[in-house]
Order: structure tokens, then C-alpha cells, then sequence
């Protein structure tokens, strides 16, 4: 070792001697309590002075326990989204820093209880049992940290499990006018986990008091609020708490999804949160752009619906399964909320209001609906059906226009359009009333064969019940349940069941509609 070195090596020395001992004589100084004052309170909205140190989205507190999140900060004021009653609030009231943003309680004693975006509970229920709290804003997984979506999440709906279905991990957006049955096939999907072992959060965003009450109401009926978390921020309460209610349902549900569970989120619905987050912006005085929306109106449903993905198996192989829902008017999905969120997400359901009107429930759009993912984690036993039957319902879609001018129709377009309504009238489905997956399969290869176009149009639900009620042998349904190919032998069993059953249904005296 040369002398040069040596002597660098005794000057290190004694710096980190130095800093040893500046260490250990360092005592903590308790950061001196930050006060400011409150300028002007308006609508949801607080303008404060004197909070030189508080940080973006930061919790304030103001008197009477109330809070708010600093939403702008700027050089002279700091513009606060007030989180609850904000009628007692006054110019010139004390605001004070908490140094903390704003987070929720998170665990397994969240389920089976309904709660307000700030935690806090809202039943019947007491106190919620938690010990842990989450930020409700948090960086979405990095790419790799995901794994590719490969496993269905079964609604128990047949249109959407055969054409449209659903990975778990994946986002699938529900859009549709006003009373279309959107909030039904979210309820219906939620339904449909009771004893897969998937945890539910269903966030309602600024709806009726009513309506969250007979949702809550549907769930408890059918023992599903058990693994369920309600999380409600109603329609009269202030815009600040809509705006945060999805992001507080989605830190819930990625507590459970690091924990290794798969979790099904229902956002219902976010043009409520739009429209409260464009209040809050209008409020303080943010530019509005397109249509009147402030230009990071994408960021703020982007930010979360990236949340949702499958997990990999070294960080425990959970996923998170989104289910937006917007609202769109007249028809209209080329607006700019439901464009944003068509292309945040990996697919839509487009549930159609002339539908609705002829009875066809669910009110689904085959030819305006997709999923850009569910075909990958789609089981193999629907793959091998569900190519055929969309095109054969889009087929006959189209002939079913053209055969409205009166044209006189060849013998095999009457077959595929008397083939079409067999499947419009087999793809309808009651509410509350999930199908198994055996039961589906059963159902779609008969269809697929042609077996039902014997079957009276006004029949076909009696006859649907007859085939799914067919003796299904307990292998046979053991391959259907599992995620194995159909093998031709299979596919010769489930039809010659399905014929037996059609053909004594067919024989038998039916009693008239």
C-alpha cells in the first residue's frame, strides 16, 4: 500500500468519525405545529392561507374533526376538497397540517361490512375490526411484477361468459344508457363468486340512497355480502367524498390482492365521479376543456384502473378484476368519458336500450361489445363453441334487418334466422339467477349443434330447464368444471344427452303459455 493511499484512507477515517459522532449526538426536533386559516369556504371547497410546508394531496384538519385534502397548492393560498359537512366552517377558522396523506382501513374485517370512503362504518355493524390503513392513492404494479391473464372469472351470465368473457386481472368496462341493466350484470357477477373464493368490493359512486339499499339488500338475500366489502359514497354527499370513494374500494382491494386472493371490483359508476371531479375542478378554478372537463379527466380514472392486475406468483399470484361502469346519453359511447374509458380498458359490454325494450335480457350488443383478454383465459370447452355462435348471431342479426323490408327469403336464410332467435332466446337470462358452468357448456353445444331449432320459440325456457337438468354423468361434469379440452367423446356424450332430454321434452303434452 502506498503512502498516498494511506493517507486517504486515515482522512476517511476520521470524516466518518465525524459523522459517527454528529449521529449520536442528533436529537430529533419535533416539527413545530403548522396553523393557517381559512380564507374562503364555498360549495365542497375551502381556500386557506398559511400552510407554507403542506404537500399535494396532504390531509388538513379543520374544527369539529373534519378534513380535507389539498388539492392545489399554490404561492399564496392552497385550494382544500372538504371530506364531509363543511356548513360549520367559517373565514377565519384554524386549519392544521396532519403530515399525512389520506388513507383507509384495509383487512379482512372490512367484509360483509359497508362503510363511507373515509373507513368509517355506515351498518349496523359497530366499530370496523381493522388494524391496517392504506394510502388510498398508490402506484399502479410495474409491468414486471404482472403476470398475462389466464384464468376466467365466470359471471354466471351465458352472453358474456360464451362471447365476451373475462380474465381475472382484467378491466372490462359496462356502459349503456340510463336503466339498462348495467348495475344488474355487475350485481349478477358479484353473485355468481359465492364460494369461489373471490373477495368483491362494490363501490357506489353517487348513487340514490334506494337504489344502493336494494343492491345491498340483493347481496344479503343471497349470502354474497359475506365475502363482500359495500364501499357508498351517496348522491347528496359532497363532491369530495364521491371523488375519493373508488380510489379508498381500490387500496381495499389490493390489500387482499397482495395477499394472494383474486378480488372483483365493481366501480358503479364512475360518470358520477366525472362529474364530481369536474365540480371540484370548476371550483377552483381549473380550465375546462373538452365538453367542459378539465384535461386530466383520463389521468384520474387511468391512475386507477391500472391498479387492477394479476399478480405474480413470487409476489403471491393474486389478481384484481375491474368492472367500471359509465353511463352514456342517447346511445352516444363516442363522448368523451366513455372514449377515455374504452381505451383505459381491455374490452366492453354494450348493453343496448332497443334490446332492453324487446325484452332481450340481459340487454347485450354482441356486435358492440368485446374482450380484448377473456378469450385467452376463456376455458377450452367454450372456445370450441363460442367462434360458431357469435357468427351465427351475427348472421342473423343482419338477416334479421333484412327480412324486415318484406324480401322474400330462401330456405336457408329461414333457417339461419329461425337459428338466430333460438340463440337471442337461449342467451336471455332472469336476473339474479347464475347459470354453472357444466350447465352453460350443456346448453351452448346443443345450441351450437341446432338441437333447439325444433323447439317452439315460447318453449325454449321450459326446454333450456329440461336439457339443463339432464343426468350429466360425475366425470363427465368433472372435465366440464376443469380447465381440460373437450374431446370429441365428450362432445358425443353431451349431445346424445341433450338429444335424449330435447326428444322426451318434445314428446311430452306442453302446457300453453
Amino acid at each position: 500500500m502506498t503512502q498516498e493511499t494511506e493517507s486517504l484512507l486515515s482522512v476517511l477515517d476520521s470524516v466518518f468519525a465525524v459523522i459517527d459522532k454528529a449521529r449520536d449526538a442528533y436529537t430529533p426536533q419535533l416539527t413545530p405545529r403548522e396553523v393557517g386559516t381559512i380564507v374562503s369556504v364555498s360549495t365542497g371547497i375551502a381556500m386557506v392561507s398559511g400552510l407554507p410546508g403542506v404537500g399535494f394531496e396532504e390531509l388538513v384538519s379543520f374544527p369539529g374533526d373534519a378534513l380535507g385534502i389539498a388539492f392545489n397548492v399554490d404561492e399564496d393560498e392552497i385550494g382544500v376538497v372538504l371530506l364531509g359537512d363543511y356548513w360549520d366552517l367559517h373565514a377565519g377558522d384554524e386549519v392544521v397540517r396532519t403530515g399525512r396523506v389520506m388513507d383507509v382501513a384495509v383487512g379482512d374485517g372490512l367484509l360483509g361490512r359497508i362503510i363511507d370512503p373515509l373507513g368509517q362504518p355506515i351498518d349496523d355493524g359497530g366499530p370496523v375490526a381493522s388494524t391496517s390503513r392504506l394510502p388510498i392513492e398508490r402506484p399502479a404494479a410495474p409491468i414486471m411484477d404482472r403476470s398475462p391473464v389466464t384464468v376466467p372469472l365466470q359471471t354466471g351470465l351465458k352472453v358474456i361468459d360464451a362471447l365476451i368473457p373475462i380474465g381475472r386481472g382484467q378491466r372490462e368496462l359496462i356502459l349503456g344508457d340510463r336503466q339498462t341493466g348495467k348495475t344488474a350484470i355487475a350485481i349478477d357477477a358479484i353473485l355468481n363468486q359465492n364460494g369461489k373464493d373471490v373477495v368483491c368490493i362494490y363501490c357506489s359512486i353517487g348513487q340514490r340512497a334506494s337504489a344502493v339499499a336494494k343492491s345491498v339488500a340483493l347481496l344479503r338475500q343471497h349470502g354474497a355480502l359475506d365475502y363482500t366489502v359495500v364501499v357508498v359514497a351517496e348522491g347528496n354527499d359532497p363532491a369530495g367524498l364521491i371523488y375519493i370513494a373508488p380510489y379508498a374500494a381500490t387500496s381495499i382491494a389490493e390489500h387482499f390482492m397482495e395477499a394472494g386472493r383474486d378480488v372483483l371490483i365493481v366501480y358503479d359508476d364512475l360518470t358520477q365521479h366525472a362529474q364530481a371531479y369536474r365540480e371540484i375542478s370548476l371550483l377552483l378554478r381549473r380550465p375546462p376543456g373538452r365538453e367542459a372537463f378539465p384535461g386530466d379527466i383520463f389521468y384520474i380514472h387511468s391512475r386507477m384502473l391500472e391498479r387492477a392486475t394479476h399478480l405474480r406468483k413470487e409476489l403471491g399470484d393474486g389478481s384484481l378484476t375491474a368492472l367500471p361502469i359509465i353511463e352514456t346519453e342517447a346511445e352516444d359511447i363516442s363522448a368523451y368519458i366513455p372514449t377515455n374509458l374504452i381505451s383505459i380498458t381491455d374490452g366492453q359490454i354494450y348493453l343496448s336500450p332497443s334490446l332492453f325494450e324487446l325484452g332481450v335480457l340481459p340487454a347485450v350488443d354482441v356486435g358492440k361489445s368485446v374482450s380484448r383478454v377473456g378469450g385467452e383465459a376463456q376455458r377450452a370447452a367454450y372456445r370450441a363453441v363460442a367462434g360458431d355462435l357469435k357468427l351465427a348471431y351475427a348472421q342473423f342479426e343482419e338477416l334479421e334487418s333484412f327480412s324486415r323490408f318484406g324480401a322474400r327469403l330462401d330456405e336457408n336464410t329461414r333457417k339461419s334466422i329461425e337459428h338466430g332467435r333460438r340463440i337471442r332466446a337461449c342467451l336471455k337470462q332472469p336476473e339474479s339467477s347464475p347459470v354453472s358452468v357444466t350447465a352453460q357448456i350443456v346448453l351452448l353445444i346443443a345450441l351450437t349443434a341446432g338441437l333447439f331449432d325444433a323447439v317452439p320459440l315460447d318453449q325454449m325456457k321450459a326446454a333450456e330447464s329440461a336439457m339443463s337438468a339432464a343426468g350429466i354423468p360425475p366425470d363427465l361434469r368433472a372435465r366440464l368444471d376443469s380447465a381440460q379440452k373437450l374431446s370429441d367423446a365428450d362432445r358425443d356424450s353431451i349431445l346424445q344427452i341433450a338429444r335424449k332430454s330435447l326428444s322426451e321434452f318434445l314428446s311430452a303434452p306442453q302446457a300453453k303459455p
